[in-house]
């Protein structure tokens, strides 16, 4: 059985006398994998010191070299991605394919990152006043943390850690404990690209590790993903603490679909962004909102197809795979037992399921609701599971007041070959990411990733060129090189002139 330890200063730690630990598990069998030591606050210390140390010199080397070393890692991980898509559909249950995606769509933002040097360049005038030339620069922080899911432990730590390390930062990573090894291997990774020692470090770890990460005086900013009443606890603590935070938190994300909609793409795009990874993506779609006069043959269509999806373990070739845990199963399950009991259309019930998968896995099997209304817990609550609601609306205009009062800003969408509705969509609700005739709207790693109301504290949102400044801050320098002789002693304020 493996012991998933912590990565310090370039090389695997040793495991300490008091080290506490948890449970590895295979998901889709329910059998126990390994364990993964649990980091105290003096762990936390010991990689935060680290990185600390690692930090003059790694924002001292140049671009150009650190781009290299961006590259290489770029080419290392593209090379050997079915190594980790492997471990991530064995630790987390995601089936390989959806893995294979995870990787791919992290490994964007690492292309991304090895265009830094175009990215950071500052600007210059020359002659803002007479003789004086004025330029600004971005400068990085320090020591960034990153407090990662356990959804995606690939991509969501790649949403970070390329940014903060191009910009010139170190780096000390806490993933879900959960699924930890990838972590791990994406640390030896950059090792192996050339990365210098204490420039990027894991710690494991359940709460105590994060509060370490949100007091300790060296960490400059704070990372996180993960649910709302967690990222708001990271923000006001780490704010708290004088370091800038970016916590993106849960999601309730509503796909509106118009009577003059294509409903076979709708129907496809539904069971595609509601049951991918069981559910389990903050970017899931898990309430449609279905103008009454298609309802009825939308979710017949529904239904339709995800009868068809084969539940099982992720390395079978199965289109869907088993929940993270067992209590989050049962947890998913009890939002079932509750919609029923509140009156809501059960169409497809989840509860009853035959995985292609040995043991005793954590599985059911995608779950349909229809007529559901606002009140309902299957509606109020993000379930993080393969359950998908309905809720019928009379047009338009209801539809968009429906998802503009939700608490949740994170993802949207719209079916439509409307043109004009679409734009006024785009144009009126209240979310951060909008997709038109596109289920799982997640931008490309030049934009921006990030929600609007409850699902994000703090005002900058993750990759692209605010991730880019997250990571930095900016300098102005005003600057007069002046012939031998000069203008003498004058104690007004400066003029320009």
């Amino acid at each position: 059985m493996q012991t998933v330890t912590h990565w310090i200063n370039g090389t695997q730690a040793e495991q300490a006398a008091d080290s506490r630990f948890g449970e590895i598990t295979n998901p889709a069998t329910g059998k126990v994998s390994g364990r993964v030591a649990f980091a105290s606050t003096a762990t936390v210390g010991e990689a935060v010191s680290a990185a600390a140390a690692a930090f003059p010199a790694w924002r001292d080397t140049s671009l150009a070299r650190r781009v290299q070393i961006l590259f290489n890692f770029r080419e290392l991980l593209n090379a050997r991605k079915g190594e980790l898509a492997a471990i991530i559909t064995a630790e987390h249950g995601k089936v390989l394919d959806d893995a294979f995606g995870e990787i791919s769509r992290g490994q964007e933002i690492v292309e991304f990152a090895c265009g830094i040097p175009h990215i950071l360049k500052g600007g210059y005038t020359e002659n803002a006043s007479t003789k004086v030339d004025v330029h600004s620069i971005r400068q990085p922080l320090g020591v960034a943390a990153v407090i990662s899911p356990f959804n995606f432990p690939a991509m969501v730590p790649m949403w970070f850690f390329p940014m903060a390390i191009a910009s010139g930062n170190t780096v000390v990573l806490k993933p879900s404990e959960k699924d930890p090894t990838a972590a791990n291997w994406m640390a030896e990774l950059w090792h192996e690209a050339g990365l210098p020692a204490g420039v990027f470090n894991v710690v494991h770890g359940d709460k105590e590790a994060v509060d370490a990460l949100l007091d300790h005086p060296e960490i400059k900013s704070v990372s996180f993903v993960g649910s709302t009443p967690i990222a708001k606890y990271v923000y006001e603590r780490g704010t708290a603490h004088g370091k800038r935070v970016q916590a993106l938190g849960g999601a309730k994300n509503h796909m509106l679909v118009l009577p003059d909609a294509d409903l076979d793409l709708a129907a496809d795009a539904a069971v595609n962004a509601g049951f991918g990874a069981a559910g389990e993506r903050c970017m899931a779609i898990s309430a449609i909102v279905a103008v009454e006069s298609v309802a009825d043959e939308l979710v017949a269509k529904i239904a339709e197809r995800t009868r068809t999806l084969r539940v099982g373990d992720g390395m079978r070739g199965c289109d869907m795979g088993p929940l993270v845990t067992a209590a989050h199963r049962d947890r998913v399950a009890g939002y079932i037992d509750a919609g029923e009991a509140a009156g809501a259309s059960l169409v497809l019930d989840g509860r009853h399921v035959s995985p292609d998968a040995e043991g005793d896995g954590f599985f059911l099997n995608p779950t349909l609701f229809d007529h559901v209304t606002p009140e309902m817990s299957i509606y109020t609550d993000e379930i993080f599971g393969p359950v998908l609601s309905v809720v019928r609306v009379p047009g338009y205009d209801e539809g968009l007041q429906l998802i503009n009062d939700n608490p949740y800003g994170n993802g949207t969408a719209i079916f439509t070959n409307d043109g004009g509705a679409a734009r006024r969509f785009e144009n009126e609700v209240q979310v951060g990411m909008v997709g038109i005739n596109v289920p799982i709207p997640v931008p490309m790693a030049y934009y921006s990733f990030g929600g609007w109301k409850n699902s994000l504290f703090g005002d900058t949102h993750a990759h692209g060129a605010e991730g880019v400044h997250f990571f930095t801050r900016g300098k102005v320098v005003t600057s007069r090189w002046l012939d031998p002789s000069h203008g003498g002693i004058n104690l007004g304020f400066p003029q320009n002139a």
